[in-house]
């Protein structure tokens, strides 16, 4: 097994897990990952090429769904972008949405496949800008959130933007937000205790700016 596909199939996290850190309605991961039945109707995944009914997320997974989450809030059901992450998947292989080469170096297959599939233009990674395929709105978001390494394999997910040091990295902590091996959870908890930022930038090793970024971020969570 290659160094990325080891890294993507590698489990880290629960349902639950995922709909915390992406700040989505509980049950959202699930049925994005892995379908769902309703009224008795069975309705395929967007994520996962079949469902597993696996509770375990992998980290390709978790960041597939990182992606789909900029989506949220278009007013498209999820489940019509999985006739083009079907062509993508044929396209470039196993989580094609977890990467970044598909979207900034194959942007005129990408919008060939969003023809193809009929994707809705809510819901669309690259569009049409003064005769230049550029990338949405979303996807540039997305791509401003995660780093990928020379591989083009997803390493880590920065909540509050690549600029930020908060980071979700599947080899640390077991995927815990954190800054520089600190649990952002941990900080934050001291803060609410009564700990000073300065204080906990002491013990910790940390900029201010580093603990004040995992307090921001912990906030958010419980939003």
């Amino acid at each position: 097994m290659s160094k990325v596909a080891s890294l993507l199939d590698r489990p880290v996290y629960t349902f639950p897990e995922v709909d915390r850190l992406l700040g989505l309605h509980a049950g959202t991961s699930r049925r994005w990952i892995d379908g769902y039945v309703r009224d008795a109707k069975q309705y395929p995944p967007v994520v996962r090429e079949e469902s597993t009914g696996s509770d375990v997320v992998t980290w390709g997974e978790f960041v597939e769904t990182r992606l789909l989450s900029e989506y949220r809030n278009t007013g498209v059901p999820m489940l019509r972008m999985r006739p083009a992450v079907k062509i993508l998947r044929r396209e470039f292989g196993r989580y094609p949405l977890a990467r970044s080469k598909p979207f900034t170096d194959s942007r005129d297959l990408i919008l060939m496949v969003q023809d193809e599939s009929a994707l809705d233009r809510r819901m669309r990674f690259v569009v049409v800008r003064t005769g230049q395929i550029v990338l949405s709105e979303e996807m540039a978001r997305y791509l401003d959130h995660v780093s990928f390494d020379d591989h083009d394999a997803p390493t880590a997910v920065h909540p509050l933007g690549n600029e930020v040091s908060v980071a979700i990295d599947p080899l640390v902590r077991g995927g815990a937000p954190m800054v520089n091996g600190v649990p952002t959870e941990v900080l934050a908890s001291l803060h609410r205790g009564g700990d000073s930022i300065a204080d906990l930038a002491r013990w910790y090793d940390l900029t201010e700016t580093d603990v004040g970024a995992a307090i921001a971020y912990e906030k958010t969570l419980a939003a």
